[in-house]
């Protein structure tokens, strides 16, 4: 079994190192993460700077680029091989609603999956690191049971995973969601910087709008690990048949 290892939160972040010290013995383990904090990067690639590999003293490769630059190297070049599974995390708090559509830790995951290759995104529910020997032990049983069960082996998924705070005596049992919704986010921060320009900070995520039972943030609430399986597929399927009539429209010079 190969496993590449990345996230966003960078090779050193608490989250990657107690990830990869659950996941080590599950089979053969390759960690290629960013050299620093890249959150809310997504899918984005580098194609503009060049970018560097290094070796840190712990085996960690890392990279001065993206959550999916580290995945689309390794997987187009560094490794030599074609790893069995992708996973990603675990991150720095919650990855849940609309958070996925930004989310660094969703992206490494996803490269991996436009590749073909099954992947996951770990993620815990708040920021700190509270409880993550936990957190890292419930993500060891997901990927040992997809692992032992030969989902490996099946077409190519992904799977979005939020793991509460909690003591793992709390921890309730995985429960599959759709993802809910989120409000719009927090007004944007502005003040003056030193040389009299304004500077702008993005504002905090809004809190959740949807949050219905059936949901990744009602379940992770109830102390459940929350699994969504994602595609990439954006396309509006219900919306085709009526902009496909109104471009026949258009191309007719009907505008009525």
């Amino acid at each position: 079994m190969k496993i590449l290892l990345s996230n966003d939160d960078g090779y050193q972040a608490p989250g990657i190192v107690a990830l990869y010290e659950a996941i080590r013995d599950l089979g053969e383990v390759e960690v290629v993460a960013p050299e620093h904090n890249n959150s809310a990067k997504s899918n984005a690639l580098t194609l503009h700077a060049p970018l560097y590999v290094n070796l840190a003293g712990n085996g960690f490769r890392y990279v001065n680029g993206t959550p999916a630059d580290c995945v689309h190297i390794a997987l187009t070049g560094l490794l030599g091989y074609r790893p069995d599974l992708v996973v990603s995390g675990i991150n720095n708090g919650a990855n849940m609603g609309d958070d996925t559509i930004y989310s660094g830790t969703v992206g490494a995951a996803m490269e991996g999956y436009l590749f073909g290759i099954p992947a996951i995104a770990f993620s815990q529910t708040e920021k700190g690191w509270g409880h993550l020997d936990a957190a890292a032990r419930k993500a060891r049983e997901l990927v040992q049971f997809l692992t032992e069960q030969h989902r490996t082996d099946e077409a190519h998924w992904l799977l979005n995973v939020n793991i509460p705070n909690r003591p793992y005596e709390e921890l309730k049992p995985f429960k599959v969601c759709r993802l809910g919704r989120r409000h719009a986010a927090e007004q944007v921060i502005s003040q003056p910087s030193p040389r009299g320009d304004v500077m702008y900070w993005i504002g905090g995520a809004g809190l959740p709008k949807d949050d219905a039972e059936g949901t990744d943030f009602h379940a992770a609430l109830q102390g459940h690990p929350t699994i969504t399986p994602l595609k990439v597929d954006l396309t509006d399927h219900d919306a085709l048949r009526y902009w496909a009539q109104s471009a026949a429209r258009l191309s007719t010079g009907d505008v009525r």
